[in-house]
């Protein structure tokens, strides 16, 4: 055992001696060590609930025989730090969280791991360490939010952002935002839309790094309790039969987590984070995959924001394991994956009906036959740009205008509500990358203000910053090269026509290279003073289409 290094033997006597100054008992000691990282706090509504969902944890892999010990990985909640500065201090955090638990797990030599995670950054900076560490480890949840419900209609959080839009048009009243504010979020839990907290749990289910139910099952029910308990079994199982990340987390489960990601309709966030994951397990992810797997795979989910329906619908309709049963049958799944069960994927997945057509349609009558997420290329994004095109208007999905160009979020929420953005144009927003921003802050403010002012259909948003999952419409992110760096981004001028194909995957301005070429000889890039852990990630971090991760020594 790992935790040999630290229990056993006469060398071993003052560590042995700090354990019981935790008050561990001799027969604890002789049991395996499991780490417990529970990412509890009092700020994030999809974390608050987390200290129930570790002491059944705890339970769980007592039950089974381990010691368990707990400590903690922090996490930010995005819908907080949404439109300010704290926005910059988002993505950052999924390193900090991959290094503090390396560190945390290595020191004190953990056998075995259980990891409980909820939002955004959080779920793929676990899943980052947990491809590090590479050993024993299962994956729980705090679950999903259920949906808020406003005038006998079901919402979530997306809505309550464009309701600020809204109220900007002036089509609602400060009453009528005072009416979502106070009933669009109801419960502790990651909110309850396909946004990036849920897809990236979804997709630890798809990667079999989480039992059934992971990215599904209501924080606030009863059965998230039992699947914390059974995963603290679980991670004894995969102790007894050395089954370890990397084991699971190979090329064709990463192929697998795509594929579900394209049934989903996911954020475009696992853009980034799927291969920032695939990175730490030595597996590399090029985006021109996305595309390959998108053109095969029907999108069969349209949950929020793409739709009216949410992630507790998904849950009662069968789960992430009904969406992979509907894909097996057109053999589009890699079903001899080993997973945290023990069992393959085809095992974990037979017999998973899907109980409603209408969350998740059957293959064979799908949204559509292509994937929910598109990467585009063109002489605007060399390297790449992403798009969730399951939540674009169709009328959208081919678009040329001019640009209306920012060179920072604010400015361009400024213009938006101040009316100055108007049908046909394509918004642009730059600096706002890994090293620009930096931090790539995500654009809900503006791409709710866009849908609240009632130009969802007509207008599109390009940035070498990220989208929130809640986004919707034309929101084209993840430019690549990133302004910061000298990408065509930086050289876009107000009036440029810029042309949107995102069925044919290009994204062009519609400049001449010798004028772009003209402009980049003249281009001084946008200072940004910058300090502390910011400027640390901004010399370090790679750009967005290698899943903004950092360099490494």
């Amino acid at each position: 055992m790992r935790s040999d290094a630290v229990t056993k033997g006469m060398q071993q006597a003052p560590h042995r001696s700090l354990f019981n100054a935790l008050g561990m008992t001799e027969e604890e000691l002789k049991k395996p060590l499991i780490g417990i990282v529970s990412s509890y706090n009092e700020i994030v509504p999809g974390h608050m609930n987390i200290d129930k969902i570790a002491d059944a944890v705890k339970l769980g892999v007592a039950m089974a025989g381990g010691t368990p010990v707990m400590f903690p990985a922090i996490a930010v909640c995005d819908g907080i730090a949404m439109g300010h500065t704290g926005m910059k201090y988002s993505l950052v955090t999924r390193d900090l969280i991959a290094d503090s638990t390396e560190c945390m797990a290595l020191a004190h030599q953990f056998d075995g791991l259980v990891m409980i995670p909820n939002c955004d950054k959080n779920v793929p900076g676990l899943l980052m360490a947990a491809a590090r560490l590479n050993i024993p480890t299962v994956f729980v949840s705090g679950g999903p939010m259920l949906a808020g419900h406003v005038k006998g209609c079901k919402t979530s959080l997306s809505s309550m952002f464009e309701a600020v839009g809204s109220y900007a048009a002036g089509k609602m009243t400060e009453e009528d935002v005072k009416d979502f504010e106070e009933h669009a979020c109801p419960t502790c839990g990651s909110c309850s839309g396909m946004y990036t907290a849920n897809s990236m749990n979804c997709l630890t289910e798809a990667l079999g790094m989480g039992l059934k139910g992971n990215g599904t099952i209501p924080a606030v029910y009863s059965d998230r309790i039992k699947l914390a308990k059974h995963a603290g079994m679980q991670v004894m199982e995969m102790l007894k039969n050395n089954i370890r990340p990397r084991d699971i987390m190979t090329e064709k489960a990463f192929r697998n987590a795509l594929t579900v990601d394209m049934a989903l309709g996911c954020s475009t966030n696992s853009m980034l984070h799927l291969p920032a994951i695939a990175h730490e397990a030595g597996v590399e992810i090029n985006l021109d995959i996305a595309n390959e797997i998108s053109a095969r795979t029907p999108n069969l989910c349209h949950l929020a924001p793409a739709g009216h329906t949410y992630i507790e619908e998904l849950n009662e309709a069968g789960g992430v394991y009904a969406v992979m049963n509907e894909l097996n049958k057109k053999g589009l799944l890699e079903t001899d994956c080993i997973t945290v069960t023990g069992k393959t994927v085809g095992e974990n997945i037979k017999g998973c009906i899907n109980k409603n057509p209408e969350v998740i349609r059957p293959v064979e009558n799908p949204y559509s036959e292509v994937g929910g997420i598109a990467v585009l290329r063109g002489n605007l994004a060399p390297d790449s740009a992403v798009v969730k095109r399951s939540a674009v208007a169709p009328e959208m999905l081919k678009h040329e205008g001019p640009a209306r160009v920012f060179d920072c979020e604010e400015d361009a929420i400024t213009a938006i509500k101040g009316g100055k953005i108007v049908d046909g144009d394509v918004v642009v927003i730059r600096y706002e990358g890994p090293k620009g921003g930096p931090g790539m802050r995500e654009m809900l403010n503006p791409t709710s203000a866009i849908a609240g002012m009632g130009l969802g259909s007509t207008v599109a948003l390009i940035t070498d910053g990220r989208f929130s999952g809640a986004s919707r419409g034309a929101s084209i992110g993840h430019v690549s090269p990133e302004a910061a760096v000298g990408g065509p981004i930086a050289f876009v001028e107000e009036g440029d026509m810029i042309s949107i194909d995102i069925d044919n995957h290009t994204l062009n301005l519609n400049v001449s290279d010798e004028v772009l070429a003209k402009r980049k000889e003249n281009w001084k890039p946008r200072k940004n003073e910058v300090s502390g852990y910011l400027a640390r990630y901004a010399s370090l971090v790679t750009s967005a289409d290698r899943g903004a991760v950092l360099k490494s020594l």
